[in-house]
């Protein structure tokens, strides 16, 4: 594995973007009601507890057959660059790409890589305007 990468010059250039073929849910479970998935399992893509419960990013199929609400269908990105947890400006840069398409995402920066999750139906146009931002910040770099 590469080491981090902190310039943000760098991370964008080099950002390449990946849409996992998986689509995945936002559900949510109240502090006293029982999460019906393995939270280790691999349906479960990620997990953040509030003070109203527990947020999980699952797989979309197991979602349905789990019969839990779905707060928010999503495609799920992944920026395959080795971004460093304190690095600036690389969240800011690529949510306004997406936002300037009139797309929300939603973010999740883990240890490795930052993942994005949009509106299934907007997979398309959010790839597009990373490979633009990705494309225009290599521009810069050469």
């Amino acid at each position: 594995m590469q080491n981090a990468i902190f310039d943000l010059d760098l991370l964008l250039a080099s950002m390449e973007p990946v849409l996992n073929p998986v689509e995945v849910a936002y559900v949510t479970f109240a502090k006293d009601e029982a999460c019906p998935f393995d939270l280790t399992g691999d349906d479960v893509i990620g997990t953040f507890r509030e003070a109203e419960g527990l947020t999980a990013i699952v797989v979309h199929d197991s979602a349905l057959r789990a019969g839990v609400p779905i707060v928010l269908r999503s495609a799920w990105i992944t920026l395959t660059v080795h971004s460093d947890l304190e690095a600036v400006g690389l969240t800011a840069a690529f949510a306004t790409a997406i936002g300037d398409a009139g797309i929300s995402c939603n973010v999740v920066a883990a240890a490795y890589h930052d993942h994005i999750f949009v509106p299934s139906e907007a997979a398309g146009a959010a790839m597009a305007a990373l490979r633009r931002l990705q494309a225009q910040s290599a521009g810069r770099r050469s």
